[in-house]
């Protein structure tokens, strides 16, 4: 589905990611764990075309290195920044409208959908997005993603500075995503959540991949656990 190899990324003349390569299969969650500066965000800015890079990203047996992000998320890749990246202007209902793709018809997903899955988002579907709380927040830009259909979603620290029953709302989310048969790139720091729900994990470290394996295989392994993730 996602293949990436060798990928190199840069931010001006500096080297950011180097030879990074894994894959997504369908209906999988791939937890990409790190700390802070190892390359997570950048690895999901490269597969959106939002960084300068070099070397292997394939969609579906299609090279997708060098297209733009709107034309990336056309083919079916959904991207939730860091950051949120909300319309505060606009109504809840109105940002799900602009996740759309075309009319809406023949998705997976609809309004009905993302109200139950987030009954909060219902209850406050006219309130402008800029007066919700962080977690709501959160919740808009998952489910704005989601309207616009996508077979993998590329999601980057969803937990961050949620509150833990929030936490684990995302967690059951992601659940439901994978049930859907969609894909997912999960970029946490938290490692209870990652490793309860992801198929595989990869770790990086220095922009390398420096362990990949099952969350077991990854509980297993002190050593990746103190050298590359734990503070």
């Amino acid at each position: 589905m996602l293949k990436i190899d060798n990928l190199h990324a840069y931010y001006g003349k500096s080297h950011v990611l180097h030879g990074v390569g894994f894959h997504v299969e369908p209906g999988e969650i791939v937890a990409l764990l790190g700390r802070n500066g190892s390359g997570r965000s950048t690895t999901a800015k490269a597969i959106m075309g939002l960084v300068d890079c070099e070397g292997v990203i394939d969609w579906n047996g299609q090279s997708i290195l060098g297209k733009k992000a709107f034309e990336i998320a056309h083919l079916g890749i959904g991207y939730v920044p860091e950051n949120r990246d909300i319309f505060p202007k606009l109504t809840v209902h109105q940002n799900l409208l602009l996740g759309q793709k075309g009319s809406g018809q023949g998705s997976r997903w609809t309004f009905d959908d993302m109200y139950t899955m987030f009954p909060r988002l219902k209850e406050r579907q006219h309130t402008e997005a800029g007066v919700l709380s962080g977690g709501e927040q959160q919740m808009l830009t998952l489910c704005r993603t989601l309207m616009g259909d996508p077979d993998l979603i590329i999601i980057d620290e969803p937990t961050e500075g949620l509150a833990p029953k929030i936490v684990e709302l995302v967690g059951q989310y992601l659940q439901t995503l994978k049930q859907k048969g969609i894909s997912v790139l999960l970029i946490e720091q938290k490692l209870t959540i990652a490793m309860n729900i992801s198929d595989r994990t990869l770790v990086m470290g220095h922009g390398s991949i420096v362990f990949e394996g099952t969350p077991d295989s990854l509980r297993a392994n002190s050593y990746i656990r103190k050298e590359w993730l734990e503070v």
